[in-house]
């Protein structure tokens, strides 16, 4: 970002993804940490004419509040580059890369990282038959936020039948045991560790329900398992060419060790919502939520 004084802050929620309902909530959040902080900031739900309302706002700096598919995977980086507007968050690239999971990975094997077995395969040949031992997975290949999937158990039947949205195209991966971690990137450095604790698994409602799950921060693990998922997430945020905050989330079954902790993703765009994982972290660290935002917003850029 230039040296020219940032007021205007437009932020971006809301939108027509999976997350719609979750993206409103951070984009309050943030808005109004922003304005107590003295910035002029103005809130748009990103839909129809978005480049026009997005011109009209005049803003310094547009702060990216959206979640999921269109507002996380470069659609909406590569307009606001066309409109030479500062953003926050990753760019067109590395947003379009950490949406693809399969690209994602791939990115992960190359810099040497732990995955899990995984293949794409159309929804058709999912249904009425196990397409790997089980357990395993059953998730779209571009969606967060733990929307659509399935987790297929030893003893249980195919899959017959999804729910309406889900692509033709899916992601079948190895179901990993045991505990589910997360660190967050700040400007290239891990904070800290969460281990996560929920009722099943962290699905969507354990994610953002008040109650639906419980965090030790930072997580009670081997100093080996802590100080590789810090490893692991720094070097997640370098390989898909990263900025600003992410969030890498892992699974660990602890019953082999360091060899059992596997990464699922990398968030470029992590919730900030009252139950979100990457403010907590920054809040263990001494950070508060409008120091986080307002770095996020002295970050912006173009051509990120």
């Amino acid at each position: 970002m230039s040296s020219k004084a940032i007021t205007r802050v437009t932020v971006l929620n809301g939108g027509p993804s999976a997350e719609r309902e979750v993206s409103l909530v951070t984009g309050q959040e943030v808005a109004s940490a922003l304005r107590g902080g003295g910035y002029e900031v103005t809130v748009i739900d990103a839909g129809e004419n978005l480049s026009a309302n997005i011109t009209a706002s005049n803003p310094d700096v547009v702060f990216n509040a959206l979640h999921g598919r269109w507002g996380e995977d470069g659609c909406v980086q590569g307009l606001l580059e066309w409109l030479q507007i500062p953003y926050t968050h990753s760019g067109v690239y590395s947003s379009a890369l950490a949406m693809d999971k399969e690209k994602t990975k791939n990115a992960y094997r190359a810099a040497g990282l732990p995955v899990a077995a995984s293949m794409l395969i159309l929804k058709s040949d999912v249904l009425g038959r196990h397409p790997m031992p089980a357990p395993y997975v059953v998730k779209p290949y571009n969606e967060g936020s733990s929307v659509g999937v399935y987790i297929v158990q030893k003893g249980d039947s195919p899959i017959v039948s999804m729910a309406d949205g889900m692509p033709e195209m899916l992601m079948v991966e190895e179901f990993i045991p045991g505990r589910e971690l997360t660190s967050s990137v700040v400007n290239n450095r891990a904070l800290t560790v969460t281990d996560i604790f929920t009722d099943s698994w962290y699905d969507f409602d354990a994610k953002y329900k008040d109650g639906g799950s419980y965090h030790v921060v930072p997580a009670d693990i081997p100093k080996e398992i802590f100080s590789a998922c810090i490893d692991y997430a720094e070097r997640a945020h370098i390989c898909l060419s990263c900025r600003g905050m992410t969030r890498t989330d892992f699974r660990w079954d602890e019953t082999l060790g360091l060899a059992g902790l596997k990464l699922l993703e990398t968030n470029t765009q992590p919730g900030m919502t009252p139950t979100s994982l990457a403010p907590e972290q920054a809040a263990y660290e001494g950070t508060s939520f409008y120091t986080l935002v307002r770095w996020m917003v002295e970050d912006a850029s173009c051509n990120r």
